[in-house]
């Protein structure tokens, strides 16, 4: 395949999402005859095989690093363009929430990067345009499914974070960033929201890790029912709770960690993260 210039790709790539919905409704066929496939074998793994395959994400991440940096700068565009809404409309209480629901959408937003791995695994030519191939995945129409679902979730995250706010900091909105990061560490009111905000995000945290963490790469590994993709990934998870807390625990952290600078660092986090979560899945779902 030979890409001669960005324009001519984005050209190519916006008349395949166009073919793409255009075949809506054999995506919703395939969805009607794969429901309530058999499930694959899940495996218990160790707290050794997270950071395996963290490890195996971070070299999948060195070999494709030029491509998949590009793929996935968008990520702190999107994130400085919703920033500067967030302070052009004085939502500042919403800033954090939108940085930490780059977990709940994740799994979704890295489906190409699972495409990549895979096509690498297979030693087959591997490059950031073949990212875009799960547009021709036949389960299409059960990734964008469960990518509605996390959208939902994430959604439903910055309502009830709002809400949050006003129980505890508001109504009054803050003035600036400054001075709204002062009130959070200096007083009550912001400790129980940041108490409060934890506790709940940490909640919508788990249900879509347990929903999705293993779907993404299952349905576009095998040819399985979006019902059975779905259930896999939240046994997968409590059948692995340790471990799975562990993985919560590394993609929460690099996800801030990330942020910090300007939200740059998600350019490398999210592709690693992305990698890495095929891996894991690769140790989780037995061939």
């Amino acid at each position: 395949m030979t890409i001669k210039n960005p324009v001519e790709w984005g050209l190519s790539q916006i008349s395949n999402a166009f073919t793409a919905l255009g075949s809506a409704a054999p995506a919703l066929h395939h969805m009607q005859e794969t429901i309530h496939s058999p499930a694959p074998t899940i495996r218990r793994i160790s707290m050794h095989d997270v950071t395996d395959a963290l490890a195996a994400g971070f070299e999948d991440f060195a070999t494709f690093r030029s491509d998949v940096v590009f793929l996935c700068v968008f990520y702190p565009l999107v994130g400085l363009l919703l920033a500067q809404i967030l302070f052009g409309n004085e939502m500042l209480p919403l800033l954090f929430p939108i940085a930490s629901g780059f977990a709940l959408v994740g799994p979704f937003a890295a489906i190409g990067l699972y495409e990549m791995s895979r096509r690498h695994e297979k030693g087959m030519e591997t490059s950031w345009f073949h990212a875009f191939d799960v547009l021709r995945s036949p389960a299409i129409g059960s990734i964008a499914a469960m990518g509605l679902l996390l959208v939902a979730i994430f959604f439903a995250w910055l309502h009830t974070a709002w809400a949050i706010f006003e129980l505890t900091m508001g109504p009054d909105l803050p003035t600036s960033l400054g001075t709204f990061a002062n009130d959070v560490l200096t007083t009550s009111a912001g400790h129980a929201m940041a108490i409060i905000g934890i506790g709940i995000g940490f909640v919508f945290a788990l249900i879509a890790m347990s929903v999705s963490v293993f779907s993404f790469p299952l349905l576009l590994d095998r040819d399985v029912g979006l019902d059975t993709a779905f259930s896999t990934s939240i046994k997968a998870v409590w059948m692995n709770l340790g471990p799975m807390a562990l993985w919560g625990f590394i993609v929460a952290s690099t996800l801030v960690l990330g942020s910090i600078p300007m939200l740059i660092g998600l350019a490398v986090v999210m592709p690693t993260l992305g990698h890495a979560t095929w891996h894991l899945y690769r140790k989780v779902i037995a061939s």
